[in-house]
């Protein structure tokens, strides 16, 4: 399987995952999952990046920052996946309700583009821009499919 096509559907299952519900062990099986995609995901993205030694010092300590504020946005959205299936599971949404979902949407949205903005500038800094955008390129397209496969099998509120 392609190694992209394979990290986006680990992050895809990531992100569906906390909506069946949690024990002990689907917590643990969910830390593993989160390892393997991280592996995984870093093998992509060095795969793709072609750094010499010098931008790869200073590249992956940002990346992995950068994958740990990702972290954070990724846990909300887990939330807000589960918050939503929860609602939807529970009968017709309330408008109070689906105002207060909407708005956590929304809120993510802007988390990630503040985010993808600094993380952009602080690589453009450190190294060539070009490499940056490739990167940021990568990652996106990576988010875009998570975010694809979430749309396509989340219901629409009724």
């Amino acid at each position: 399987m392609n190694p992209m096509l394979c990290a986006m559907t680990c992050a895809v299952l990531l992100l569906a995952l906390p909506v069946y519900g949690q024990d002990r062990s689907a917590d643990a099986n969910m830390q593993i999952l989160r390892d393997e995609i991280r592996i995984d995901k870093r093998a992509v993205v060095a795969a793709n990046m072609d750094l010499s030694e010098t931008e790869a010092r200073v590249f992956w300590p940002i990346y992995d920052q950068y994958q740990n504020d990702l972290r954070i946005i990724n846990d909300r959205l887990a939330t807000a996946i589960v918050n939503y299936a929860d609602a939807y599971n529970a009968g017709p949404i309330p408008d109070a309700t689906a105002k207060r979902l909407l708005d956590e949407s929304i809120a993510l949205d802007d988390s990630e583009v503040r985010l993808r903005r600094e993380y952009a500038a602080r690589l453009s800094r450190a190294i060539p821009a070009a490499k940056a955008a490739r990167y940021m390129q990568i990652e996106g397209k990576m988010r875009a499919a998570i975010r694809y496969e979430l749309a396509a099998n989340i219901p629409l509120i009724e």
